[in-house]
């Protein structure tokens, strides 16, 4: 066993799988899964998304712990160490330096959406002194003016800034003070807060007159809805919900004891990634139905339809503020992951102080996504004439680059490098799986992973395929 170089490790494996479950549960969940769920019509999309999950997402996610351990560094440095203990080219370390580079562009762009997610708790903070606790959120406000609150925001660009700055403050603060003393800390305190939160909002949602409505949407399953794209749709949700192919859980296993069964913990970890998402729709639908508001409002759902149907319910202030909250919590934990794997890279690649390493990362995500904040809407020059990037400013450019290209690349790559180059001898000692389960998985991890994801990457590159 390689000893560990990172000096750093999880307390215990409750606190590695609280860390992990809030790497993996972000707003990929809270926004993008009732989103896609919504825009592809429900039941059909969720039953494929949960298929995905098992078959796609659980394979790709224990293959990048178990590099992540046994190698006991930073991500390349991990798959450096297999590769070389297995007689191949420690080349392939270039798959987790895809992974770290697309963690830090993710890191960009995803806390100006965090900043959105603080604007939105300032908002119905506000709005409790003005419209009380009792009745509907935004009284005597017109729900125009309510759905124009993500226009006007888009359109403040000093705001966004700002908001992106002060999200990004917040997870410099926690990575900086290490793995036990802030990582940890956070996932232990603020994962449950976030589950009691989520529960308490989705059971006042069962009595809001929609919960019936929500429940059949999501799990009748009408099979001719299963075309091809509400199936891709799912495929990437299962892929992107779980934060595979950004380094993030390679960096997250190099912090894990011998004694932590990764089988059952990778397991713990999807599944609990798709409670998230499942709870995530029955907490919003119920709420957006009972407002006679529809549920393909793609994107818009949580940051428009959502507060405008706050204002018919009770206590629509103090929900929607807790609603946030609770959104906070776990897009903090998903950039906390983010900001990790580079900050991990920098301080073990040029042997630099943790503190100073995540001031680095953080400074070059700060100016990138300072410029997707304030350029909002603004088409890149040279770049938005690229067929792919076709009309797109900086956010949607980073988002097209990691999504369609950087994270199906990553993770086709760790699927091939632990199915086909891994000694067969140091996965068999990593994986806790044995006899049929392990045979399997070793067949999804070298065939079916692979032809999913490229698939993925195909279609995000040429959209056009599927009729886009």
């Amino acid at each position: 066993m390689v000893a560990n170089t990172t000096g750093e490790g999880w307390s215990s494996r409750r606190a590695f799988v609280l860390a992990a479950v809030g790497s993996a549960v972000g707003l990929g969940n809270m926004w993008r899964f009732p989103a896609e769920a919504g825009a592809n019509g429900g039941g059909a999309f969720v039953m494929f998304y949960l298929l995905c999950v098992l078959l796609i997402g659980l394979p790709v996610l224990l293959s990048e712990v178990l590099i992540g351990r046994h190698g006991q560094s930073n991500a390349p440095e991990s798959v450096r160490r297999v590769a070389a203990e297995s007689g191949k080219s420690t080349r392939w370390a270039f798959l987790a330096d895809i992974g770290v580079l697309g963690a830090f562009l993710v890191l960009s762009f995803y806390c100006v959406v965090g900043g959105w997610v603080l604007y939105y708790i300032g908002v119905f903070l506000s709005d409790i002194f003005t419209s009380g606790l009792i009745g509907g959120a935004f009284e005597g406000r017109d729900p125009a003016e309510v759905e124009a609150l993500l226009p006007n925001l888009f359109g403040n660009g000093a705001l966004m800034l700002g908001l992106h700055v002060a999200f990004l403050a917040i997870t410099l603060y926690f990575v900086a003070r290490g793995v036990s003393g802030g990582i940890e800390w956070v996932a232990t305190w603020l994962m449950p807060a976030f589950f009691i939160l989520f529960v308490a909002i989705t059971i006042y949602g069962s009595f809001t007159g929609g919960f019936e409505e929500a429940v059949s949407y999501l799990f009748t399953v009408n099979f001719s809805a299963l075309t091809g794209p509400v199936m891709l749709a799912a495929v990437g949700q299962a892929f992107f919900s779980l934060s595979l192919g950004v380094a993030g859980m390679m960096t997250y296993g190099a912090y894990v004891g011998r004694d932590v069964n990764l089988a059952g913990t990778s397991g713990i970890i999807a599944g609990a990634d798709s409670a998230v998402a499942l709870l995530a729709g029955l907490c919003i639908f119920p709420i957006v139905f009972a407002a006679g508001l529809e549920a393909n409002a793609g994107p818009g759902l949580m940051f428009q339809s959502l507060p405008r149907a706050f204002q018919d319910i009770p206590f629509g202030s103090v929900i929607g503020l807790l609603f946030f909250i609770m959104v906070f919590f776990a897009a903090l934990t998903s950039s906390i992951s983010l900001l990790e794997a580079p900050t991990a890279w920098f301080k073990d690649r040029f042997r630099m102080p943790r503190p100073i390493a995540t001031g680095i990362v953080s400074g070059g995500a700060l100016v990138l996504g300072g410029f997707a904040a304030w350029f909002w809407g603004r088409p890149v020059p040279v770049l938005s004439d690229i067929a792919l990037f076709d009309g797109q400013d900086t956010f949607s450019i980073l988002d097209t680059l990691t999504s369609r290209i950087l994270m199906p690349v990553g993770a086709i790559l760790t699927s091939l490098f632990v199915g086909w180059v891994a000694s067969r001898r140091l996965i068999d000692s990593e994986n806790g799986l044995s006899g049929g389960l392990h045979h399997f998985w070793l067949f999804l991890v070298r065939w079916a992973c692979p032809l999913a994801l490229i698939v993925i990457l195909i279609v995000g590159i040429f959209p056009s395929i599927i009729g886009e």
